[in-house]
């Protein structure tokens, strides 16, 4: 297995191999943002609009794990904060394709997510995802703790219902010191 951070020429060029990991994973009940009907035209557009732009402006460190010419997974670690959370990371967008679940490559992207946060400067990582759904132990055994959770926070992938998020972090090193700014005026 090999993970390899992309660039947007390489995002360019494999943006149909990332769509087909989408998409997968939506029609297999993932929540990640989207819902039914979700066609591979909708996955490719995810990849080639803000992802990509995103990626461009060095914004978001796109993670690719490759078994030969099979694409298995990705994460991303999204580096644009606001001004006052310089210190922080978000995971975004862990997903395995349904063929090459249960095989480790969740825990490899995201060990590797973390080590590029920390190679960014990043000494926080945030995340959430589906409260109750197996991605939440999942990270918790990577050592994220619980912030809280909020009701009915996003609609289910069949559009039914509503499901409650799950907010997670890990520190990964202590903050940064800040520097006193002085003010004028």
């Amino acid at each position: 297995m090999d993970i390899q951070r992309w660039t947007a020429d390489d995002l360019l060029h494999g943006a149909d191999d990332l769509a087909r990991v989408l998409h997968a994973r939506v029609h297999d009940g993932a929540s990640v943002g989207f819902i039914l009907p979700h066609g591979i035209e909708d996955a490719r557009a995810f990849w080639r609009g803000d992802v990509l732009d995103q990626v461009r402006q060095g914004q978001r460190a796109l993670l690719v794990a490759r078994d030969g010419a099979f694409i298995a997974g990705t994460v991303s670690v999204v580096l644009a904060t606001p001004g006052n959370q310089p210190h922080r990371a978000e995971i975004s967008k862990l997903l395995v394709h349904p063929d090459g679940r249960r095989q480790g490559i969740a825990r490899h992207l995201m060990q590797r997510a973390e080590t590029v946060a920390v190679e960014e400067g990043k000494t926080l990582l945030t995340l959430d995802t589906r409260t109750g759904d197996t991605a939440e132990p999942f990270y918790t055994s990577l050592g994220f703790a619980t912030a809280g959770v909020i009701p009915g926070y996003c609609m289910d992938v069949s559009g039914q219902r509503f499901d409650a998020t799950t907010y997670m972090y890990k520190q990964l090193q202590d903050p940064p010191e800040i520097r006193s700014h002085t003010r004028i005026g």
